[in-house]
């Protein structure tokens, strides 16, 4: 077989493998001398077949030693990915636990978020409630104190009186009273018309009877701005009797 027909896979032998290849064929003519020689000449041939397969020995010890190294290595390398793809799975599961817990963190913080605007809006309503029940007791109450007067003569006598009270105008029941019968009889509708007052175009009016310019100027604000009404009658009559003599009681004849 020519050189040009050797194999290509042949021809990439590398180094160490053309040193085994040697140290083989070496043995193999170490062997076959040591056959032909006789036994008395194994002396000296030992020592040859032993040189001869040094460098194969030391070729083999080289090839284990470097195995050893990339078992080593690969061993390690994989030790080292598998470490890595264990703290991967750590990072991730622990990345997916701390989005869970943030998620259900801030789900919490919105349902807290929600009842306190829940509890805030119902206190509001309570407190609106409640507000509006003290308004209404009290609007009962003040309807409850207001007095209810009879529509008569003694009615308007202590209604005149309630509001003189009020305004700081003297006079009494019996005083107001015994005015009344000797001017009107108790008649809220009564009329003169045959005094001076009467001549004059202006007769008296009332349970008192009142003059229209006198009733004018000594109404009290509050009542009605009618002279025959019995109620603003009296208290214009109480504030000029006042003005005039002190007191509506000190009136003991027309006035």
């Amino acid at each position: 077989m020519s050189a040009n027909r050797i194999p290509s896979r042949l021809r990439r032998l590398n180094k160490v493998q053309k040193i085994s290849v040697a140290g083989v064929s070496a043995l193999g003519v170490a062997a076959l001398t040591f056959s032909l020689v006789p036994s008395n000449a194994e002396a000296e041939i030992a020592p040859q077949a032993a040189a001869a397969a040094a460098p194969v020995a030391l070729t083999a010890a080289a090839g284990s030693a470097q195995a050893k190294t990339v078992q080593n290595s690969m061993i390690e390398q994989h030790s080292t990915a598998e470490q890595l793809v264990k703290a991967a799975d750590a990072a991730k599961a622990k990345a997916a636990a701390e989005t869970k817990a943030a998620a259900a963190k801030a789900k919490a913080a919105s349902q807290a978020k929600a009842k306190a605007a829940a509890a805030a809006k119902a206190k509001a309503a309570q407190a609106k409630a409640d507000a509006k029940k003290r308004e209404s007791e009290a609007a009962s109450r003040s309807t409850a104190r207001k007095p209810v007067y009879a529509n008569n003569l003694d009615g308007w006598i202590r209604e005149a009186m309630a509001i003189m009270k009020k305004e700081g105008i003297p006079g009494s029941y019996d005083g107001i009273h015994r005015n009344i019968m000797r001017e009107s009889s108790g008649n809220r509708w009564a009329i003169n018309n045959w005094d001076i007052n009467a001549r004059n175009g202006v007769p008296s009016k009332g349970l008192l009877q009142v003059i229209q310019p006198t009733f004018d100027r000594y109404h009290v604000a509050g009542t009605k701005k009618d002279l025959y009404d019995p109620v603003a009658n009296i208290v214009a009559a109480c504030n000029y009797a006042a003005d005039r003599y002190g007191s509506m009681d000190n009136v003991n004849g027309a006035y």
